[in-house]
């Protein structure tokens, strides 16, 4: 007799694709500076570990907060007990205002729209059980995060249809690539019922331009379809450009409180702007009272504990902390993404021009023997057991075209970054090509930089995104 469901046995969760196996591979093997100098360095992992010591600091001074007490006196009791899943309101208005302080306070957040989830992975897939029928059809950007095809679509039985995006234009989305996803869907008898982007995307670590996010709100709306903006790196904007949410854009078209608002929802999360993915904290914010009336009884699956919301609604209510927090992190992002860059550089390694995020796209084609993802999974295999960096490869990532790859860098220390970026500079020296741009690299990179050669092309290309005037 079958022991185990069809569900739990199917490759639906993805566990097979080359992301999570260079997990397992460095699980097996994992880096330490004293105990383990040999080992597997992990960049592959989107954690944001750089403003630790400022959230510990804030803990120290706040025993209530850190402690379960309310005026000195404990209220473990009172936490422990069974709590609504609606949520504590106190931390909902806590989470509203601090989505609103990283957009600017240019857009407004009502708590009572606001649904907890025990992170983005379960608010997402609570949208897509809110949304879509199994056999219904996302569209998403590539490259798009490879843990998708696990949160969408492995127990909601949703489809996803790529929209495919180039490198040509910094893998901006484009109104055609919108058409002929959405005419492909059709293709495979598939109803399209939304569109889902990551604002800033996971895996480019760039933010979406006014001009895209006025495209995709056009595009749903004469399509009538719904959009699902995940802003969980937008409090990681680290270039001098403010983050723009599709909630500016809603705003600026005057469409606040229409039927199309009803249609847009976002999702967020602690994990990355915070650093606190072992929280579990995510949300979903939602202008249709139907969605976040379905949503928050989805939610009994997953909920947020109640004494981390105390803790966090009493961290997130202090504005003068979380101010700081927002500026400090701002700087050691752009600070530790400068130092990639870098280092990469001087190995002859470029990136995608990146203005927020935990990673770097990075374009390494011209270490490919062949144009092909057989290629680029042979480069993954020996960066990954060779030279013992996990980075994720693009083909993970549904990308389009081979020789891109994820390369996380606030998850680990200066010296390890600095250790991995050694070991892939002697990598990359070691083989031909290597050799043959070693001596030219440099100045050729400079001369890309400088910009003064605007149109010259290079095998190792620096990919720029569009600015957006507007």
């Amino acid at each position: 007799m079958k022991q185990l469901s069809t569900k739990v046995t199917s490759n639906g969760h993805g566990q097979d694709s080359s992301y999570f196996l260079g997990w397992e591979e460095y699980e097996k093997n994992p880096y330490d500076e004293i105990k383990n100098p040999n080992g597997m360095i992990q960049m592959g992992l989107a954690e944001n570990q750089l403003c630790f010591d400022l959230i510990e600091s804030w803990l120290a001074k706040n025993q209530d907060a850190a402690s379960l007490k309310r005026n000195g006196q404990s209220i473990f009791r009172e936490l422990a007990l069974f709590q609504d899943y609606h949520g504590m309101p106190e931390f909902k208005k806590a989470m509203a205002e601090f989505m609103e302080e990283i957009r600017g306070n240019r857009v407004t957040f009502d708590p009572k729209k606001i649904v907890l989830a025990a992170g983005s992975t379960s608010a997402n897939e609570t949208l897509m059980f809110c949304l879509a029928e199994p056999g219904d059809a996302f569209l998403l950007p590539t490259p798009y995060y490879p843990g998708f095809d696990r949160d969408l679509k492995w127990r909601t039985g949703a489809e996803i249809v790529p929209i495919h995006c180039s490198s040509s234009n910094g893998f901006q989305i484009t109104e055609s690539a919108l058409q002929q996803a959405y005419q492909q869907a059709h293709k495979l008898d598939l109803k399209v019922k939304g569109v889902l982007v990551t604002n800033p995307s996971n895996p480019l670590g760039t933010a979406l331009t006014r001009r895209e996010l006025n495209l995709l709100v056009d595009f749903i709306t004469s399509k009538n379809i719904h959009l699902i903006s995940d802003e969980i790196y937008s409090g990681t904007m680290f270039g001098f450009e403010q983050f723009i949410s599709v909630m500016d854009v809603l705003k600026d078209k005057k469409l606040e409180n229409t039927e199309v608002s009803k249609r847009v929802h976002i999702v967020y999360s602690l994990s990355k702007d915070l650093g606190l993915p072992g929280f579990r904290v995510g949300a979903i914010y939602s202008n249709d009272e139907m969605i976040v009336s379905a949503a928050t009884k989805m939610s009994s699956f997953g909920l947020v504990s109640s004494q981390t919301q105390y803790l966090l609604s009493a961290l997130l209510s202090d504005k003068k902390f979380t101010s700081q927090y927002l500026e400090e992190n701002q700087k050691r992002l752009r600070s530790r993404q400068k130092r990639l860059v870098s280092g990469l550089e001087s190995s002859g390694i470029t990136c995608l021009r990146s203005n927020a995020g935990l990673f770097c796209w990075v374009d390494m084609r011209h270490l490919l023997d062949t144009n092909t993802f057989e290629a680029e999974l042979d480069l993954w295999k020996k960066i990954v057991y060779n030279v013992k960096l996990n980075i994720s490869p693009g083909s993970s990532c549904h990308c389009t075209e081979p020789g891109w790859f994820r390369v996380c860098f606030a998850n680990m220390s200066e010296d390890t970054l600095d250790m991995a970026l050694e070991r892939l500079k002697t990598f990359v020296e070691s083989t031909d090509c290597g050799r043959m741009i070693s001596r030219k690299s440099h100045e050729r990179l400079k001369s890309l930089r400088k910009k003064t050669v605007s149109n010259w092309v290079f095998r190792v290309s620096w990919s720029d995104r569009v600015p957006d005037e507007r």
